[in-house]
């Protein structure tokens, strides 16, 4: 069984997330937006070893919390797509402290494992150039791409809202119906809802 603990971090409330399976001690991060005494005593609680910090994007408020990660785990590696290197080092492009680079650069339909976790790599810009999306069995991390009701803002540096909705209606929206999908801020919700509902697609 594949565990998954959120937490609210940042001043934009974004959703990080802590992943692990169980009988093993394989876990990854997603987006920690800002340092969490909370998510470091889950880890110790549960007797787990972060291999991987998985970033959505590259904006300051999903990576905020990189060097406590570092310092916490100092043997942890970044990954992020390849194609959000610009936005990565760049302090003034990711509303963040930039100079941030990856460990592990990932492109669209690249695999990486985690213990016996399998993340799929799905390339979505449109929030950003080099925004991607994390499959899961039937978990989708959709960072900024894809919200509860809504999508991801396209109007900051390197959006564009045609290139959104080619990655959700042509790539996201041909997953299963029951994916549930964990987005970067606000409530989780499922492909299928989104396809019939959401109004901005």
């Amino acid at each position: 069984m594949i565990n998954i603990k959120s937490y609210i971090l940042s001043a934009f409330g974004t959703n990080c997330y802590l992943v692990w399976k169980d009988g093993s001690p394989d876990a990854f991060i997603v987006d920690p937006g800002a340092p969490s005494a909370a998510l470091q005593a889950d880890v110790e609680k549960n007797g787990l070893d972060p291999k991987y910090i998985v970033l959505t994007h590259g904006h300051g408020d999903h990576t905020g919390g990189l060097a406590f990660c570092k310092e916490c785990w100092p043997d942890i590696k970044v990954v992020a797509s390849k194609k959000e290197e610009k936005l990565l080092y760049s302090r003034r492009d990711s509303y963040g402290k930039g100079g941030i680079t990856a460990d592990v650069w990932t492109h669209d339909g690249d695999v990486l494992k985690v213990g016996d976790m399998e993340l799929k790599f799905i390339s979505t810009p449109g929030h950003t150039p080099g925004g991607q999306c994390v499959l899961v069995d039937r978990t989708l991390f959709s960072g900024d791409t894809l919200f509860h009701a809504s999508v991801g803002r396209t109007d900051l540096w390197g959006g564009s809202f045609e290139d959104l909705l080619d990655s959700i209606t042509k790539k996201l929206f041909l997953l299963p119906e029951d994916t549930t999908v964990l987005p970067g801020h606000m409530d989780a919700t499922t492909i299928g809802w989104e396809m019939r509902y959401n109004p901005f697609v």
